[in-house]
């Protein structure tokens, strides 16, 4: 069981994965990296012959099929709210520390609250739409604008917001606020 477990959350090309692979890399055998997505991606990648480790990665083959993964995931969602955090949690190995880079949902928090209660440290990541954008994002009616995108928009309990925009906090200035939060716990 881990001591500490982080959840992140933020917009698409917010820098959520771009920040969490550097704490991975800080924090190393400490961590364990979990993936919300992953069982989503896991099932879509098997059901449709399709090449797991792209729909993975950061990459236009992964934009393909978001719409359709989306809306499969909340009918799954529908059903079990907690489905995708239980699956992608099951077989997370035993370390202090947890990272799970992809919160996106009210009712992602709700599970992590229900099942892990005082070990979590909830952290937002933020970007504006001007540097989303340099870093390829575009707007895409269906993905952009529905629960996967905007449910936590007006979330207000973070234990930690941090500005990975323009004007916003250097890569090592977020991590040390990051390990901030750790003090004590690891």
């Amino acid at each position: 069981m881990p001591k500490v477990i982080l959840l992140f959350s933020g917009k698409r090309k917010s820098g959520k994965d771009y920040l969490t692979d550097h704490l991975q890399k800080v924090l190393s055998e400490k961590c364990e990296v979990i993936k919300i997505s992953q069982p989503i991606k896991s099932h879509w990648a098997k059901e449709n012959n399709l090449n797991l480790n792209e729909l993975l990665s950061d990459s236009k083959y992964k934009e393909q099929y978001r719409l359709k993964m989306i809306k499969w995931s909340e009918e799954k969602r529908d059903q079990d709210y907690g489905c995708f955090c239980k699956a992608a949690c099951q077989d997370a190995a035993d370390k202090p520390a947890w990272i799970v880079s992809d919160i996106r949902r009210k009712t992602d928090i709700k599970w992590f609250k229900e099942t892990y209660s005082d070990l979590l440290k909830i952290i937002r990541i933020t970007a504006d739409e001007e540097t989303r954008k340099s870093r390829g994002f575009h707007f895409q009616v269906g993905v952009d604008d529905t629960a996967s995108e905007c449910d936590l928009d007006d979330y207000n309990e973070w234990d930690l917001v941090i500005n990975n925009g323009k004007n916003g906090q250097k890569l090592q200035e977020q991590i040390n606020s990051i390990l901030a939060l750790l003090t004590n716990v690891i």
